[in-house]
C-alpha cells in the first residue's frame, strides 16, 4: 500500500536537493495492521511518501519494484523475523537505512538483529512519536548529506576533466604561440640583418673608398672578435658596425671620396673626419643600435689617445672599436685609401704591427695578426652554374652575386627563398639577359 504526497521541505529547514526535489520513501512493516496504520498516520503531513507491508517476503517484494530510503521493522513477525529481513535489505539494499521496532527485552534477539542487518537505531515499543520522526529526519538530513557529497565529487570529476583538457590544450596552445613567435623573431632578425646588408650595399654605390670596403672589414672582424673571445652580443654589434662604420662618408662628396686619405687638403680632411659622428648620429633614433653607434663613433680613435673624435686612450676605447680600427686600416692600406699606391699583404701587416701600443691596442694586433698568419686559403666551396628557372627554394650561394655595377646583391651562403626567386626572375626578365647562379653543390637538387 502506497501514499504520495506533494513534497515539502525537509525539517529543521533543510530544503529538497535542487534542481529536482527528492521525495523519501519510507517501509514500514509489522504483522500487526493497527501498527502499520498508526505509523502511517504518524508520517502524515510531513511530505514523505509511506509504503507498508504485513510481512517480510511481502516488504521484499514491494522493494524490488522500489527501493526506500527508511525501513522501519518489527522484530516479531511470522515466517521472517525482523532480523531476517533487515539482513536480506542490508544484502540487496544497502543505502536503505534501517530501523528495528521491537517490544521484546530479549537483548540476545536485539543484538543479533543489529549485527546482522547492520541497523541504524532500534526504539522499544510502545514508541515514541518525536523519537520515530526525529529518527526520520536524522537519516534524511545525512543522506540528503550524502547525496550532495556525491553530486559534488562528480562535479569535480568532470571539472577536473576539463581543467586537465583545457590545460592540455592550453599548453598545445603555448607551444604553437611560442614556435610561432620563434619563428617570428627568427624572421625579424633576418629581416634586420638584411635590411643592414641592403643598406650597406647602397653605401658601396657611391663608389670610390667604399666599394667592397665594408664586406671585406666584416671578414677580418668576425675572425678578429672571435678569436678574442667575444660574446654573442659583442660579435652582433661588431658585426653591424663593421658594415655601417663608414655610413657618415655619404655626407662626403664624389671628389673626397675618390682621392686617399693622405692626399685630402686640410679642410678635406676636417671634413672626412667628422664621419664617424655622422655615423653615430645617423643610429641615433635606434633604441637597439647604440651599441653599434658608439663603435662606430670611436672606429678612428688611437691606442695613445691621438685619434678623433675624442681622443679616447687605452680601454678607454670600446673593444669592438678597437678590433674596427685594425681590420679598417689594413683593408685600407691594401686597396691604397691610405696613401696613393695598394700595399702588398706582408708590408700592410707589418704597418699594422708598427703601429702596435701607439695606434693600436697591443692585444688587438697580436690577435689581428696571428688570425691572418692562420688564415688558410679558402677552397671555394664546390658549385653549379644554375640557370634561373631552375633556382628552387633552400639552394645556397656559393659565391657572391654581384651587379654589373660591382654592388653585392646577395652574399655568398645566401639561403634562396620562393619570393627572393621569383624577385631574380623579374630582374632578368626586365633586363633581358640570361642570368646564372652559382649554387653550392650541396645544396642544389633538380
Amino acid at each position: 500500500m502506497l501514499d504520495s504526497e506533494v513534497p515539502a521541505p525537509l525539517a529543521d529547514g533543510l530544503a529538497a536537493e535542487p534542481p529536482a526535489a527528492h521525495v523519501y520513501r519510507v517501509m514500514c512493516v509489522d504483522d500487526e495492521p493497527n501498527i502499520v496504520a498508526a505509523l502511517r498516520r504518524l508520517f502524515r503531513g510531513t511530505g514523505y511518501s509511506v509504503v507498508t507491508a504485513t510481512s517480510g517476503a511481502e516488504a521484499l517484494e514491494l522493494m524490488a519494484q522500489q527501493p526506500v530510503d527508511l525501513l522501519i521493522s518489527d522484530m516479531r513477525m511470522p515466517g521472517m523475523d525482523g532480523a531476517q529481513l533487515l539482513e536480506q535489505v542490508r544484502s540487496r539494499w544497502p543505502d536503505t537505512v534501517r530501523v528495528l521496532l521491537t517490544g521484546y527485552a530479549d537483548i540476545k534477539s536485539t543484538i543479533a538483529a543489529i549485527n546482522s542487518g547492520e541497523v541504524y537505531r532500534y526504539i522499544t515499543k510502545p514508541w515514541d512519536d518525536a523519537e520515530i520522526l526525529g529518527t526520520a529526519r536524522q537519516v534524511f538530513e545525512r543522506q540528503a548529506l550524502e547525496r550532495e557529497k556525491h553530486r559534488l565529487e562528480a562535479l569535480l570529476q568532470v571539472k577536473n576533466a576539463e581543467l586537465l583538457a583545457l590545460n592540455s590544450s592550453l599548453e598545445e596552445k603555448v607551444q604553437a604561440r611560442t614556435s610561432e613567435l620563434s619563428l617570428l623573431t627568427q624572421k625579424l632578425k633576418k629581416n634586420y640583418l638584411t635590411s643592414i646588408k641592403v643598406f650597406s650595399n647602397l653605401m658601396e654605390w657611391r663608389g670610390g673608398s667604399l666599394s667592397g670596403h665594408a664586406r671585406r672589414v666584416v671578414d677580418l672582424t668576425r675572425r678578429t672578435g672571435r678569436s678574442m673571445g667575444l660574446v654573442e652580443a659583442e660579435q652582433q654589434d661588431l658585426f653591424i658596425a663593421s658594415l655601417m662604420h663608414d655610413i657618415g662618408q655619404i655626407s662626403l662628396s664624389d671628389h673626397i671620396l675618390a682621392r686617399p686619405v693622405g692626399r685630402l687638403t686640410e679642410d678635406e680632411l676636417v671634413l672626412y673626419r667628422k664621419h664617424p659622428v655622422l655615423g653615430e648620429q645617423a643610429l641615433m633614433p635606434l633604441e637597439d643600435m647604440q651599441g653599434v653607434a658608439a663603435l662606430i663613433r670611436s672606429h678612428h680613435e688611437r691606442h695613445d689617445g691621438h685619434g678623433y673624435p675624442d681622443g679616447l686612450v687605452g680601454d678607454a676605447i670600446p673593444v669592438g672599436a678597437r678590433i674596427l680600427a685594425v681590420a679598417d686600416t689594413y683593408d685600407d692600406l691594401l686597396h691604397g685609401h691610405l696613401s696613393s699606391g695598394n700595399l702588398g699583404a706582408a708590408d700592410a701587416r707589418a704597418m699594422i704591427a708598427r703601429g702596435r701600443g701607439t695606434q693600436f691596442h697591443p692585444e688587438v694586433v697580436d690577435v689581428f695578426l696571428q688570425v691572418l698568419l692562420e688564415a688558410a686559403v679558402a677552397v671555394e666551396a664546390p658549385s653549379v652554374m644554375t640557370d634561373i628557372k631552375d633556382l628552387r627554394s633552400g639552394m645556397a650561394l656559393a659565391t657572391d652575386l654581384v651587379s654589373a655595377e660591382g654592388v653585392v646583391l646577395l652574399a655568398a651562403d645566401h639561403v634562396l627563398s620562393a619570393d627572393l626567386i621569383r624577385r631574380i626572375q623579374l630582374r632578368e626578365g626586365r633586363e633581358g639577359m640570361p642570368l646564372k647562379l652559382p649554387i653550392k653543390k650541396s645544396s642544389w637538387r633538380p
